[in-house]
């Protein structure tokens, strides 16, 4: 039998998908999202690195980059922990066709290793029981690059899917907010960069941000039947990153 040596939480949601109401989904409980910097101490700190932190993280930088060098002149890479390639997306109407970037996209696709996959056999899942599902954000995907829970790209279009996240209500609360979280600001999205307002998504025009984390953040009164007496607000539990 491996030996257990991480656990990870997750709570249960209704499966949507599928007809029958007694099945269910599981999501993680992320705890919540690190940096290279974080990871680097924490090497260090649990002794599993020879060298100072400040030095692993500027091989990591340092290796990063190249990759990312790499994978912009069309190469693939594995890592042994991931694989990266990158990926045109579009369709093609004939076969003289050039790329046009206003109907094509450059994107990388990050597959887990199996060094990653090896690791699993010591991770025990503990199921924590139902997610409050009164209003939540599963997953924030940035359509410039097609990042999903990382990056953001000022001025350019963000999905952001979840339940009951409509932005609703006359109260001046309402809307969708990047909280800076260096400085503490509150950046609000302008009402008229909300191209979609559904409970299921939102589909924004990211203000013009300066490089920084941001966490994201969405207050609304909006209920299925009728208004919210008072605003209610969701945090994202993953940190947002502009370069």
């Amino acid at each position: 039998m491996e030996t257990i040596l991480h656990r990870i939480k997750a709570y249960l949601y209704h499966n949507s998908l599928n007809s029958d109401p007694d099945t269910y989904i599981a999501r993680i409980s992320s705890e919540r999202s690190l940096d290279i910097a974080e990871i680097c101490d924490s090497a260090v700190d649990r002794g599993g690195a020879d060298i100072s932190s400040t030095l692993m993280q500027h091989g990591v930088n340092l290796f990063l980059k190249e990759m990312a060098y790499q994978l912009c002149d069309g190469y693939s890479v594995n890592t042994g922990y991931f694989k990266a390639r990158p990926h045109i997306k579009g369709v093609f109407n004939s076969t003289d066709e050039a790329f046009d970037p206003e109907r094509h996209r450059v994107l990388f696709r990050l597959e887990q290793g199996k060094k990653l996959r090896d690791g699993l056999s010591s991770v025990e899942v503990e199921i924590t029981g139902m997610a409050d599902t009164s209003l939540s954000i599963f997953q924030v995907t940035d359509i410039k690059t097609g990042s999903v829970n990382d990056l953001l790209s000022p001025n350019r279009n963000l999905s952001i899917k979840g339940r009951k996240i409509k932005v609703a209500g006359d109260n001046e609360e309402a809307g969708v907010y990047f909280v800076n979280q260096v400085s503490g600001e509150s950046i609000p999205v302008d009402p008229s960069d909300l191209i979609i307002n559904k409970p299921s998504e939102l589909i924004i025009v990211i203000p013009d941000l300066k490089a920084g984390t941001y966490q994201l953040q969405v207050t609304t009164r909006f209920n299925k039947h009728t208004l919210l007496k008072n605003p209610q607000t969701v945090v994202f539990d993953k940190m947002l990153t502009v370069q």
